[in-house]
């Protein structure tokens, strides 16, 4: 299955399983949505995906 121009949302994104996970589903041409509680950490994550070629945006959660 491609996940080449889908929209995914991703919890726990600003590190780990979540941050890497991100990377590898924008690598392969997915539109990523980050979201996790420290948003210093979402913004490094959302601008390493958007400098290398992805599509990254992020919201901060409770």
């Amino acid at each position: 299955m491609s996940v080449k121009g889908k929209v995914i949302i991703i919890t726990g994104a600003s590190s780990g399983i979540g941050a890497a996970s991100a990377q590898l589903l924008a690598k392969n041409g997915a539109k990523v949505v980050l979201a996790a509680r420290n948003e210093s950490k979402l913004q490094k994550v959302m601008d390493s995906i958007n400098q290398n070629g992805g599509q990254a945006i992020y919201q901060r959660t409770m």
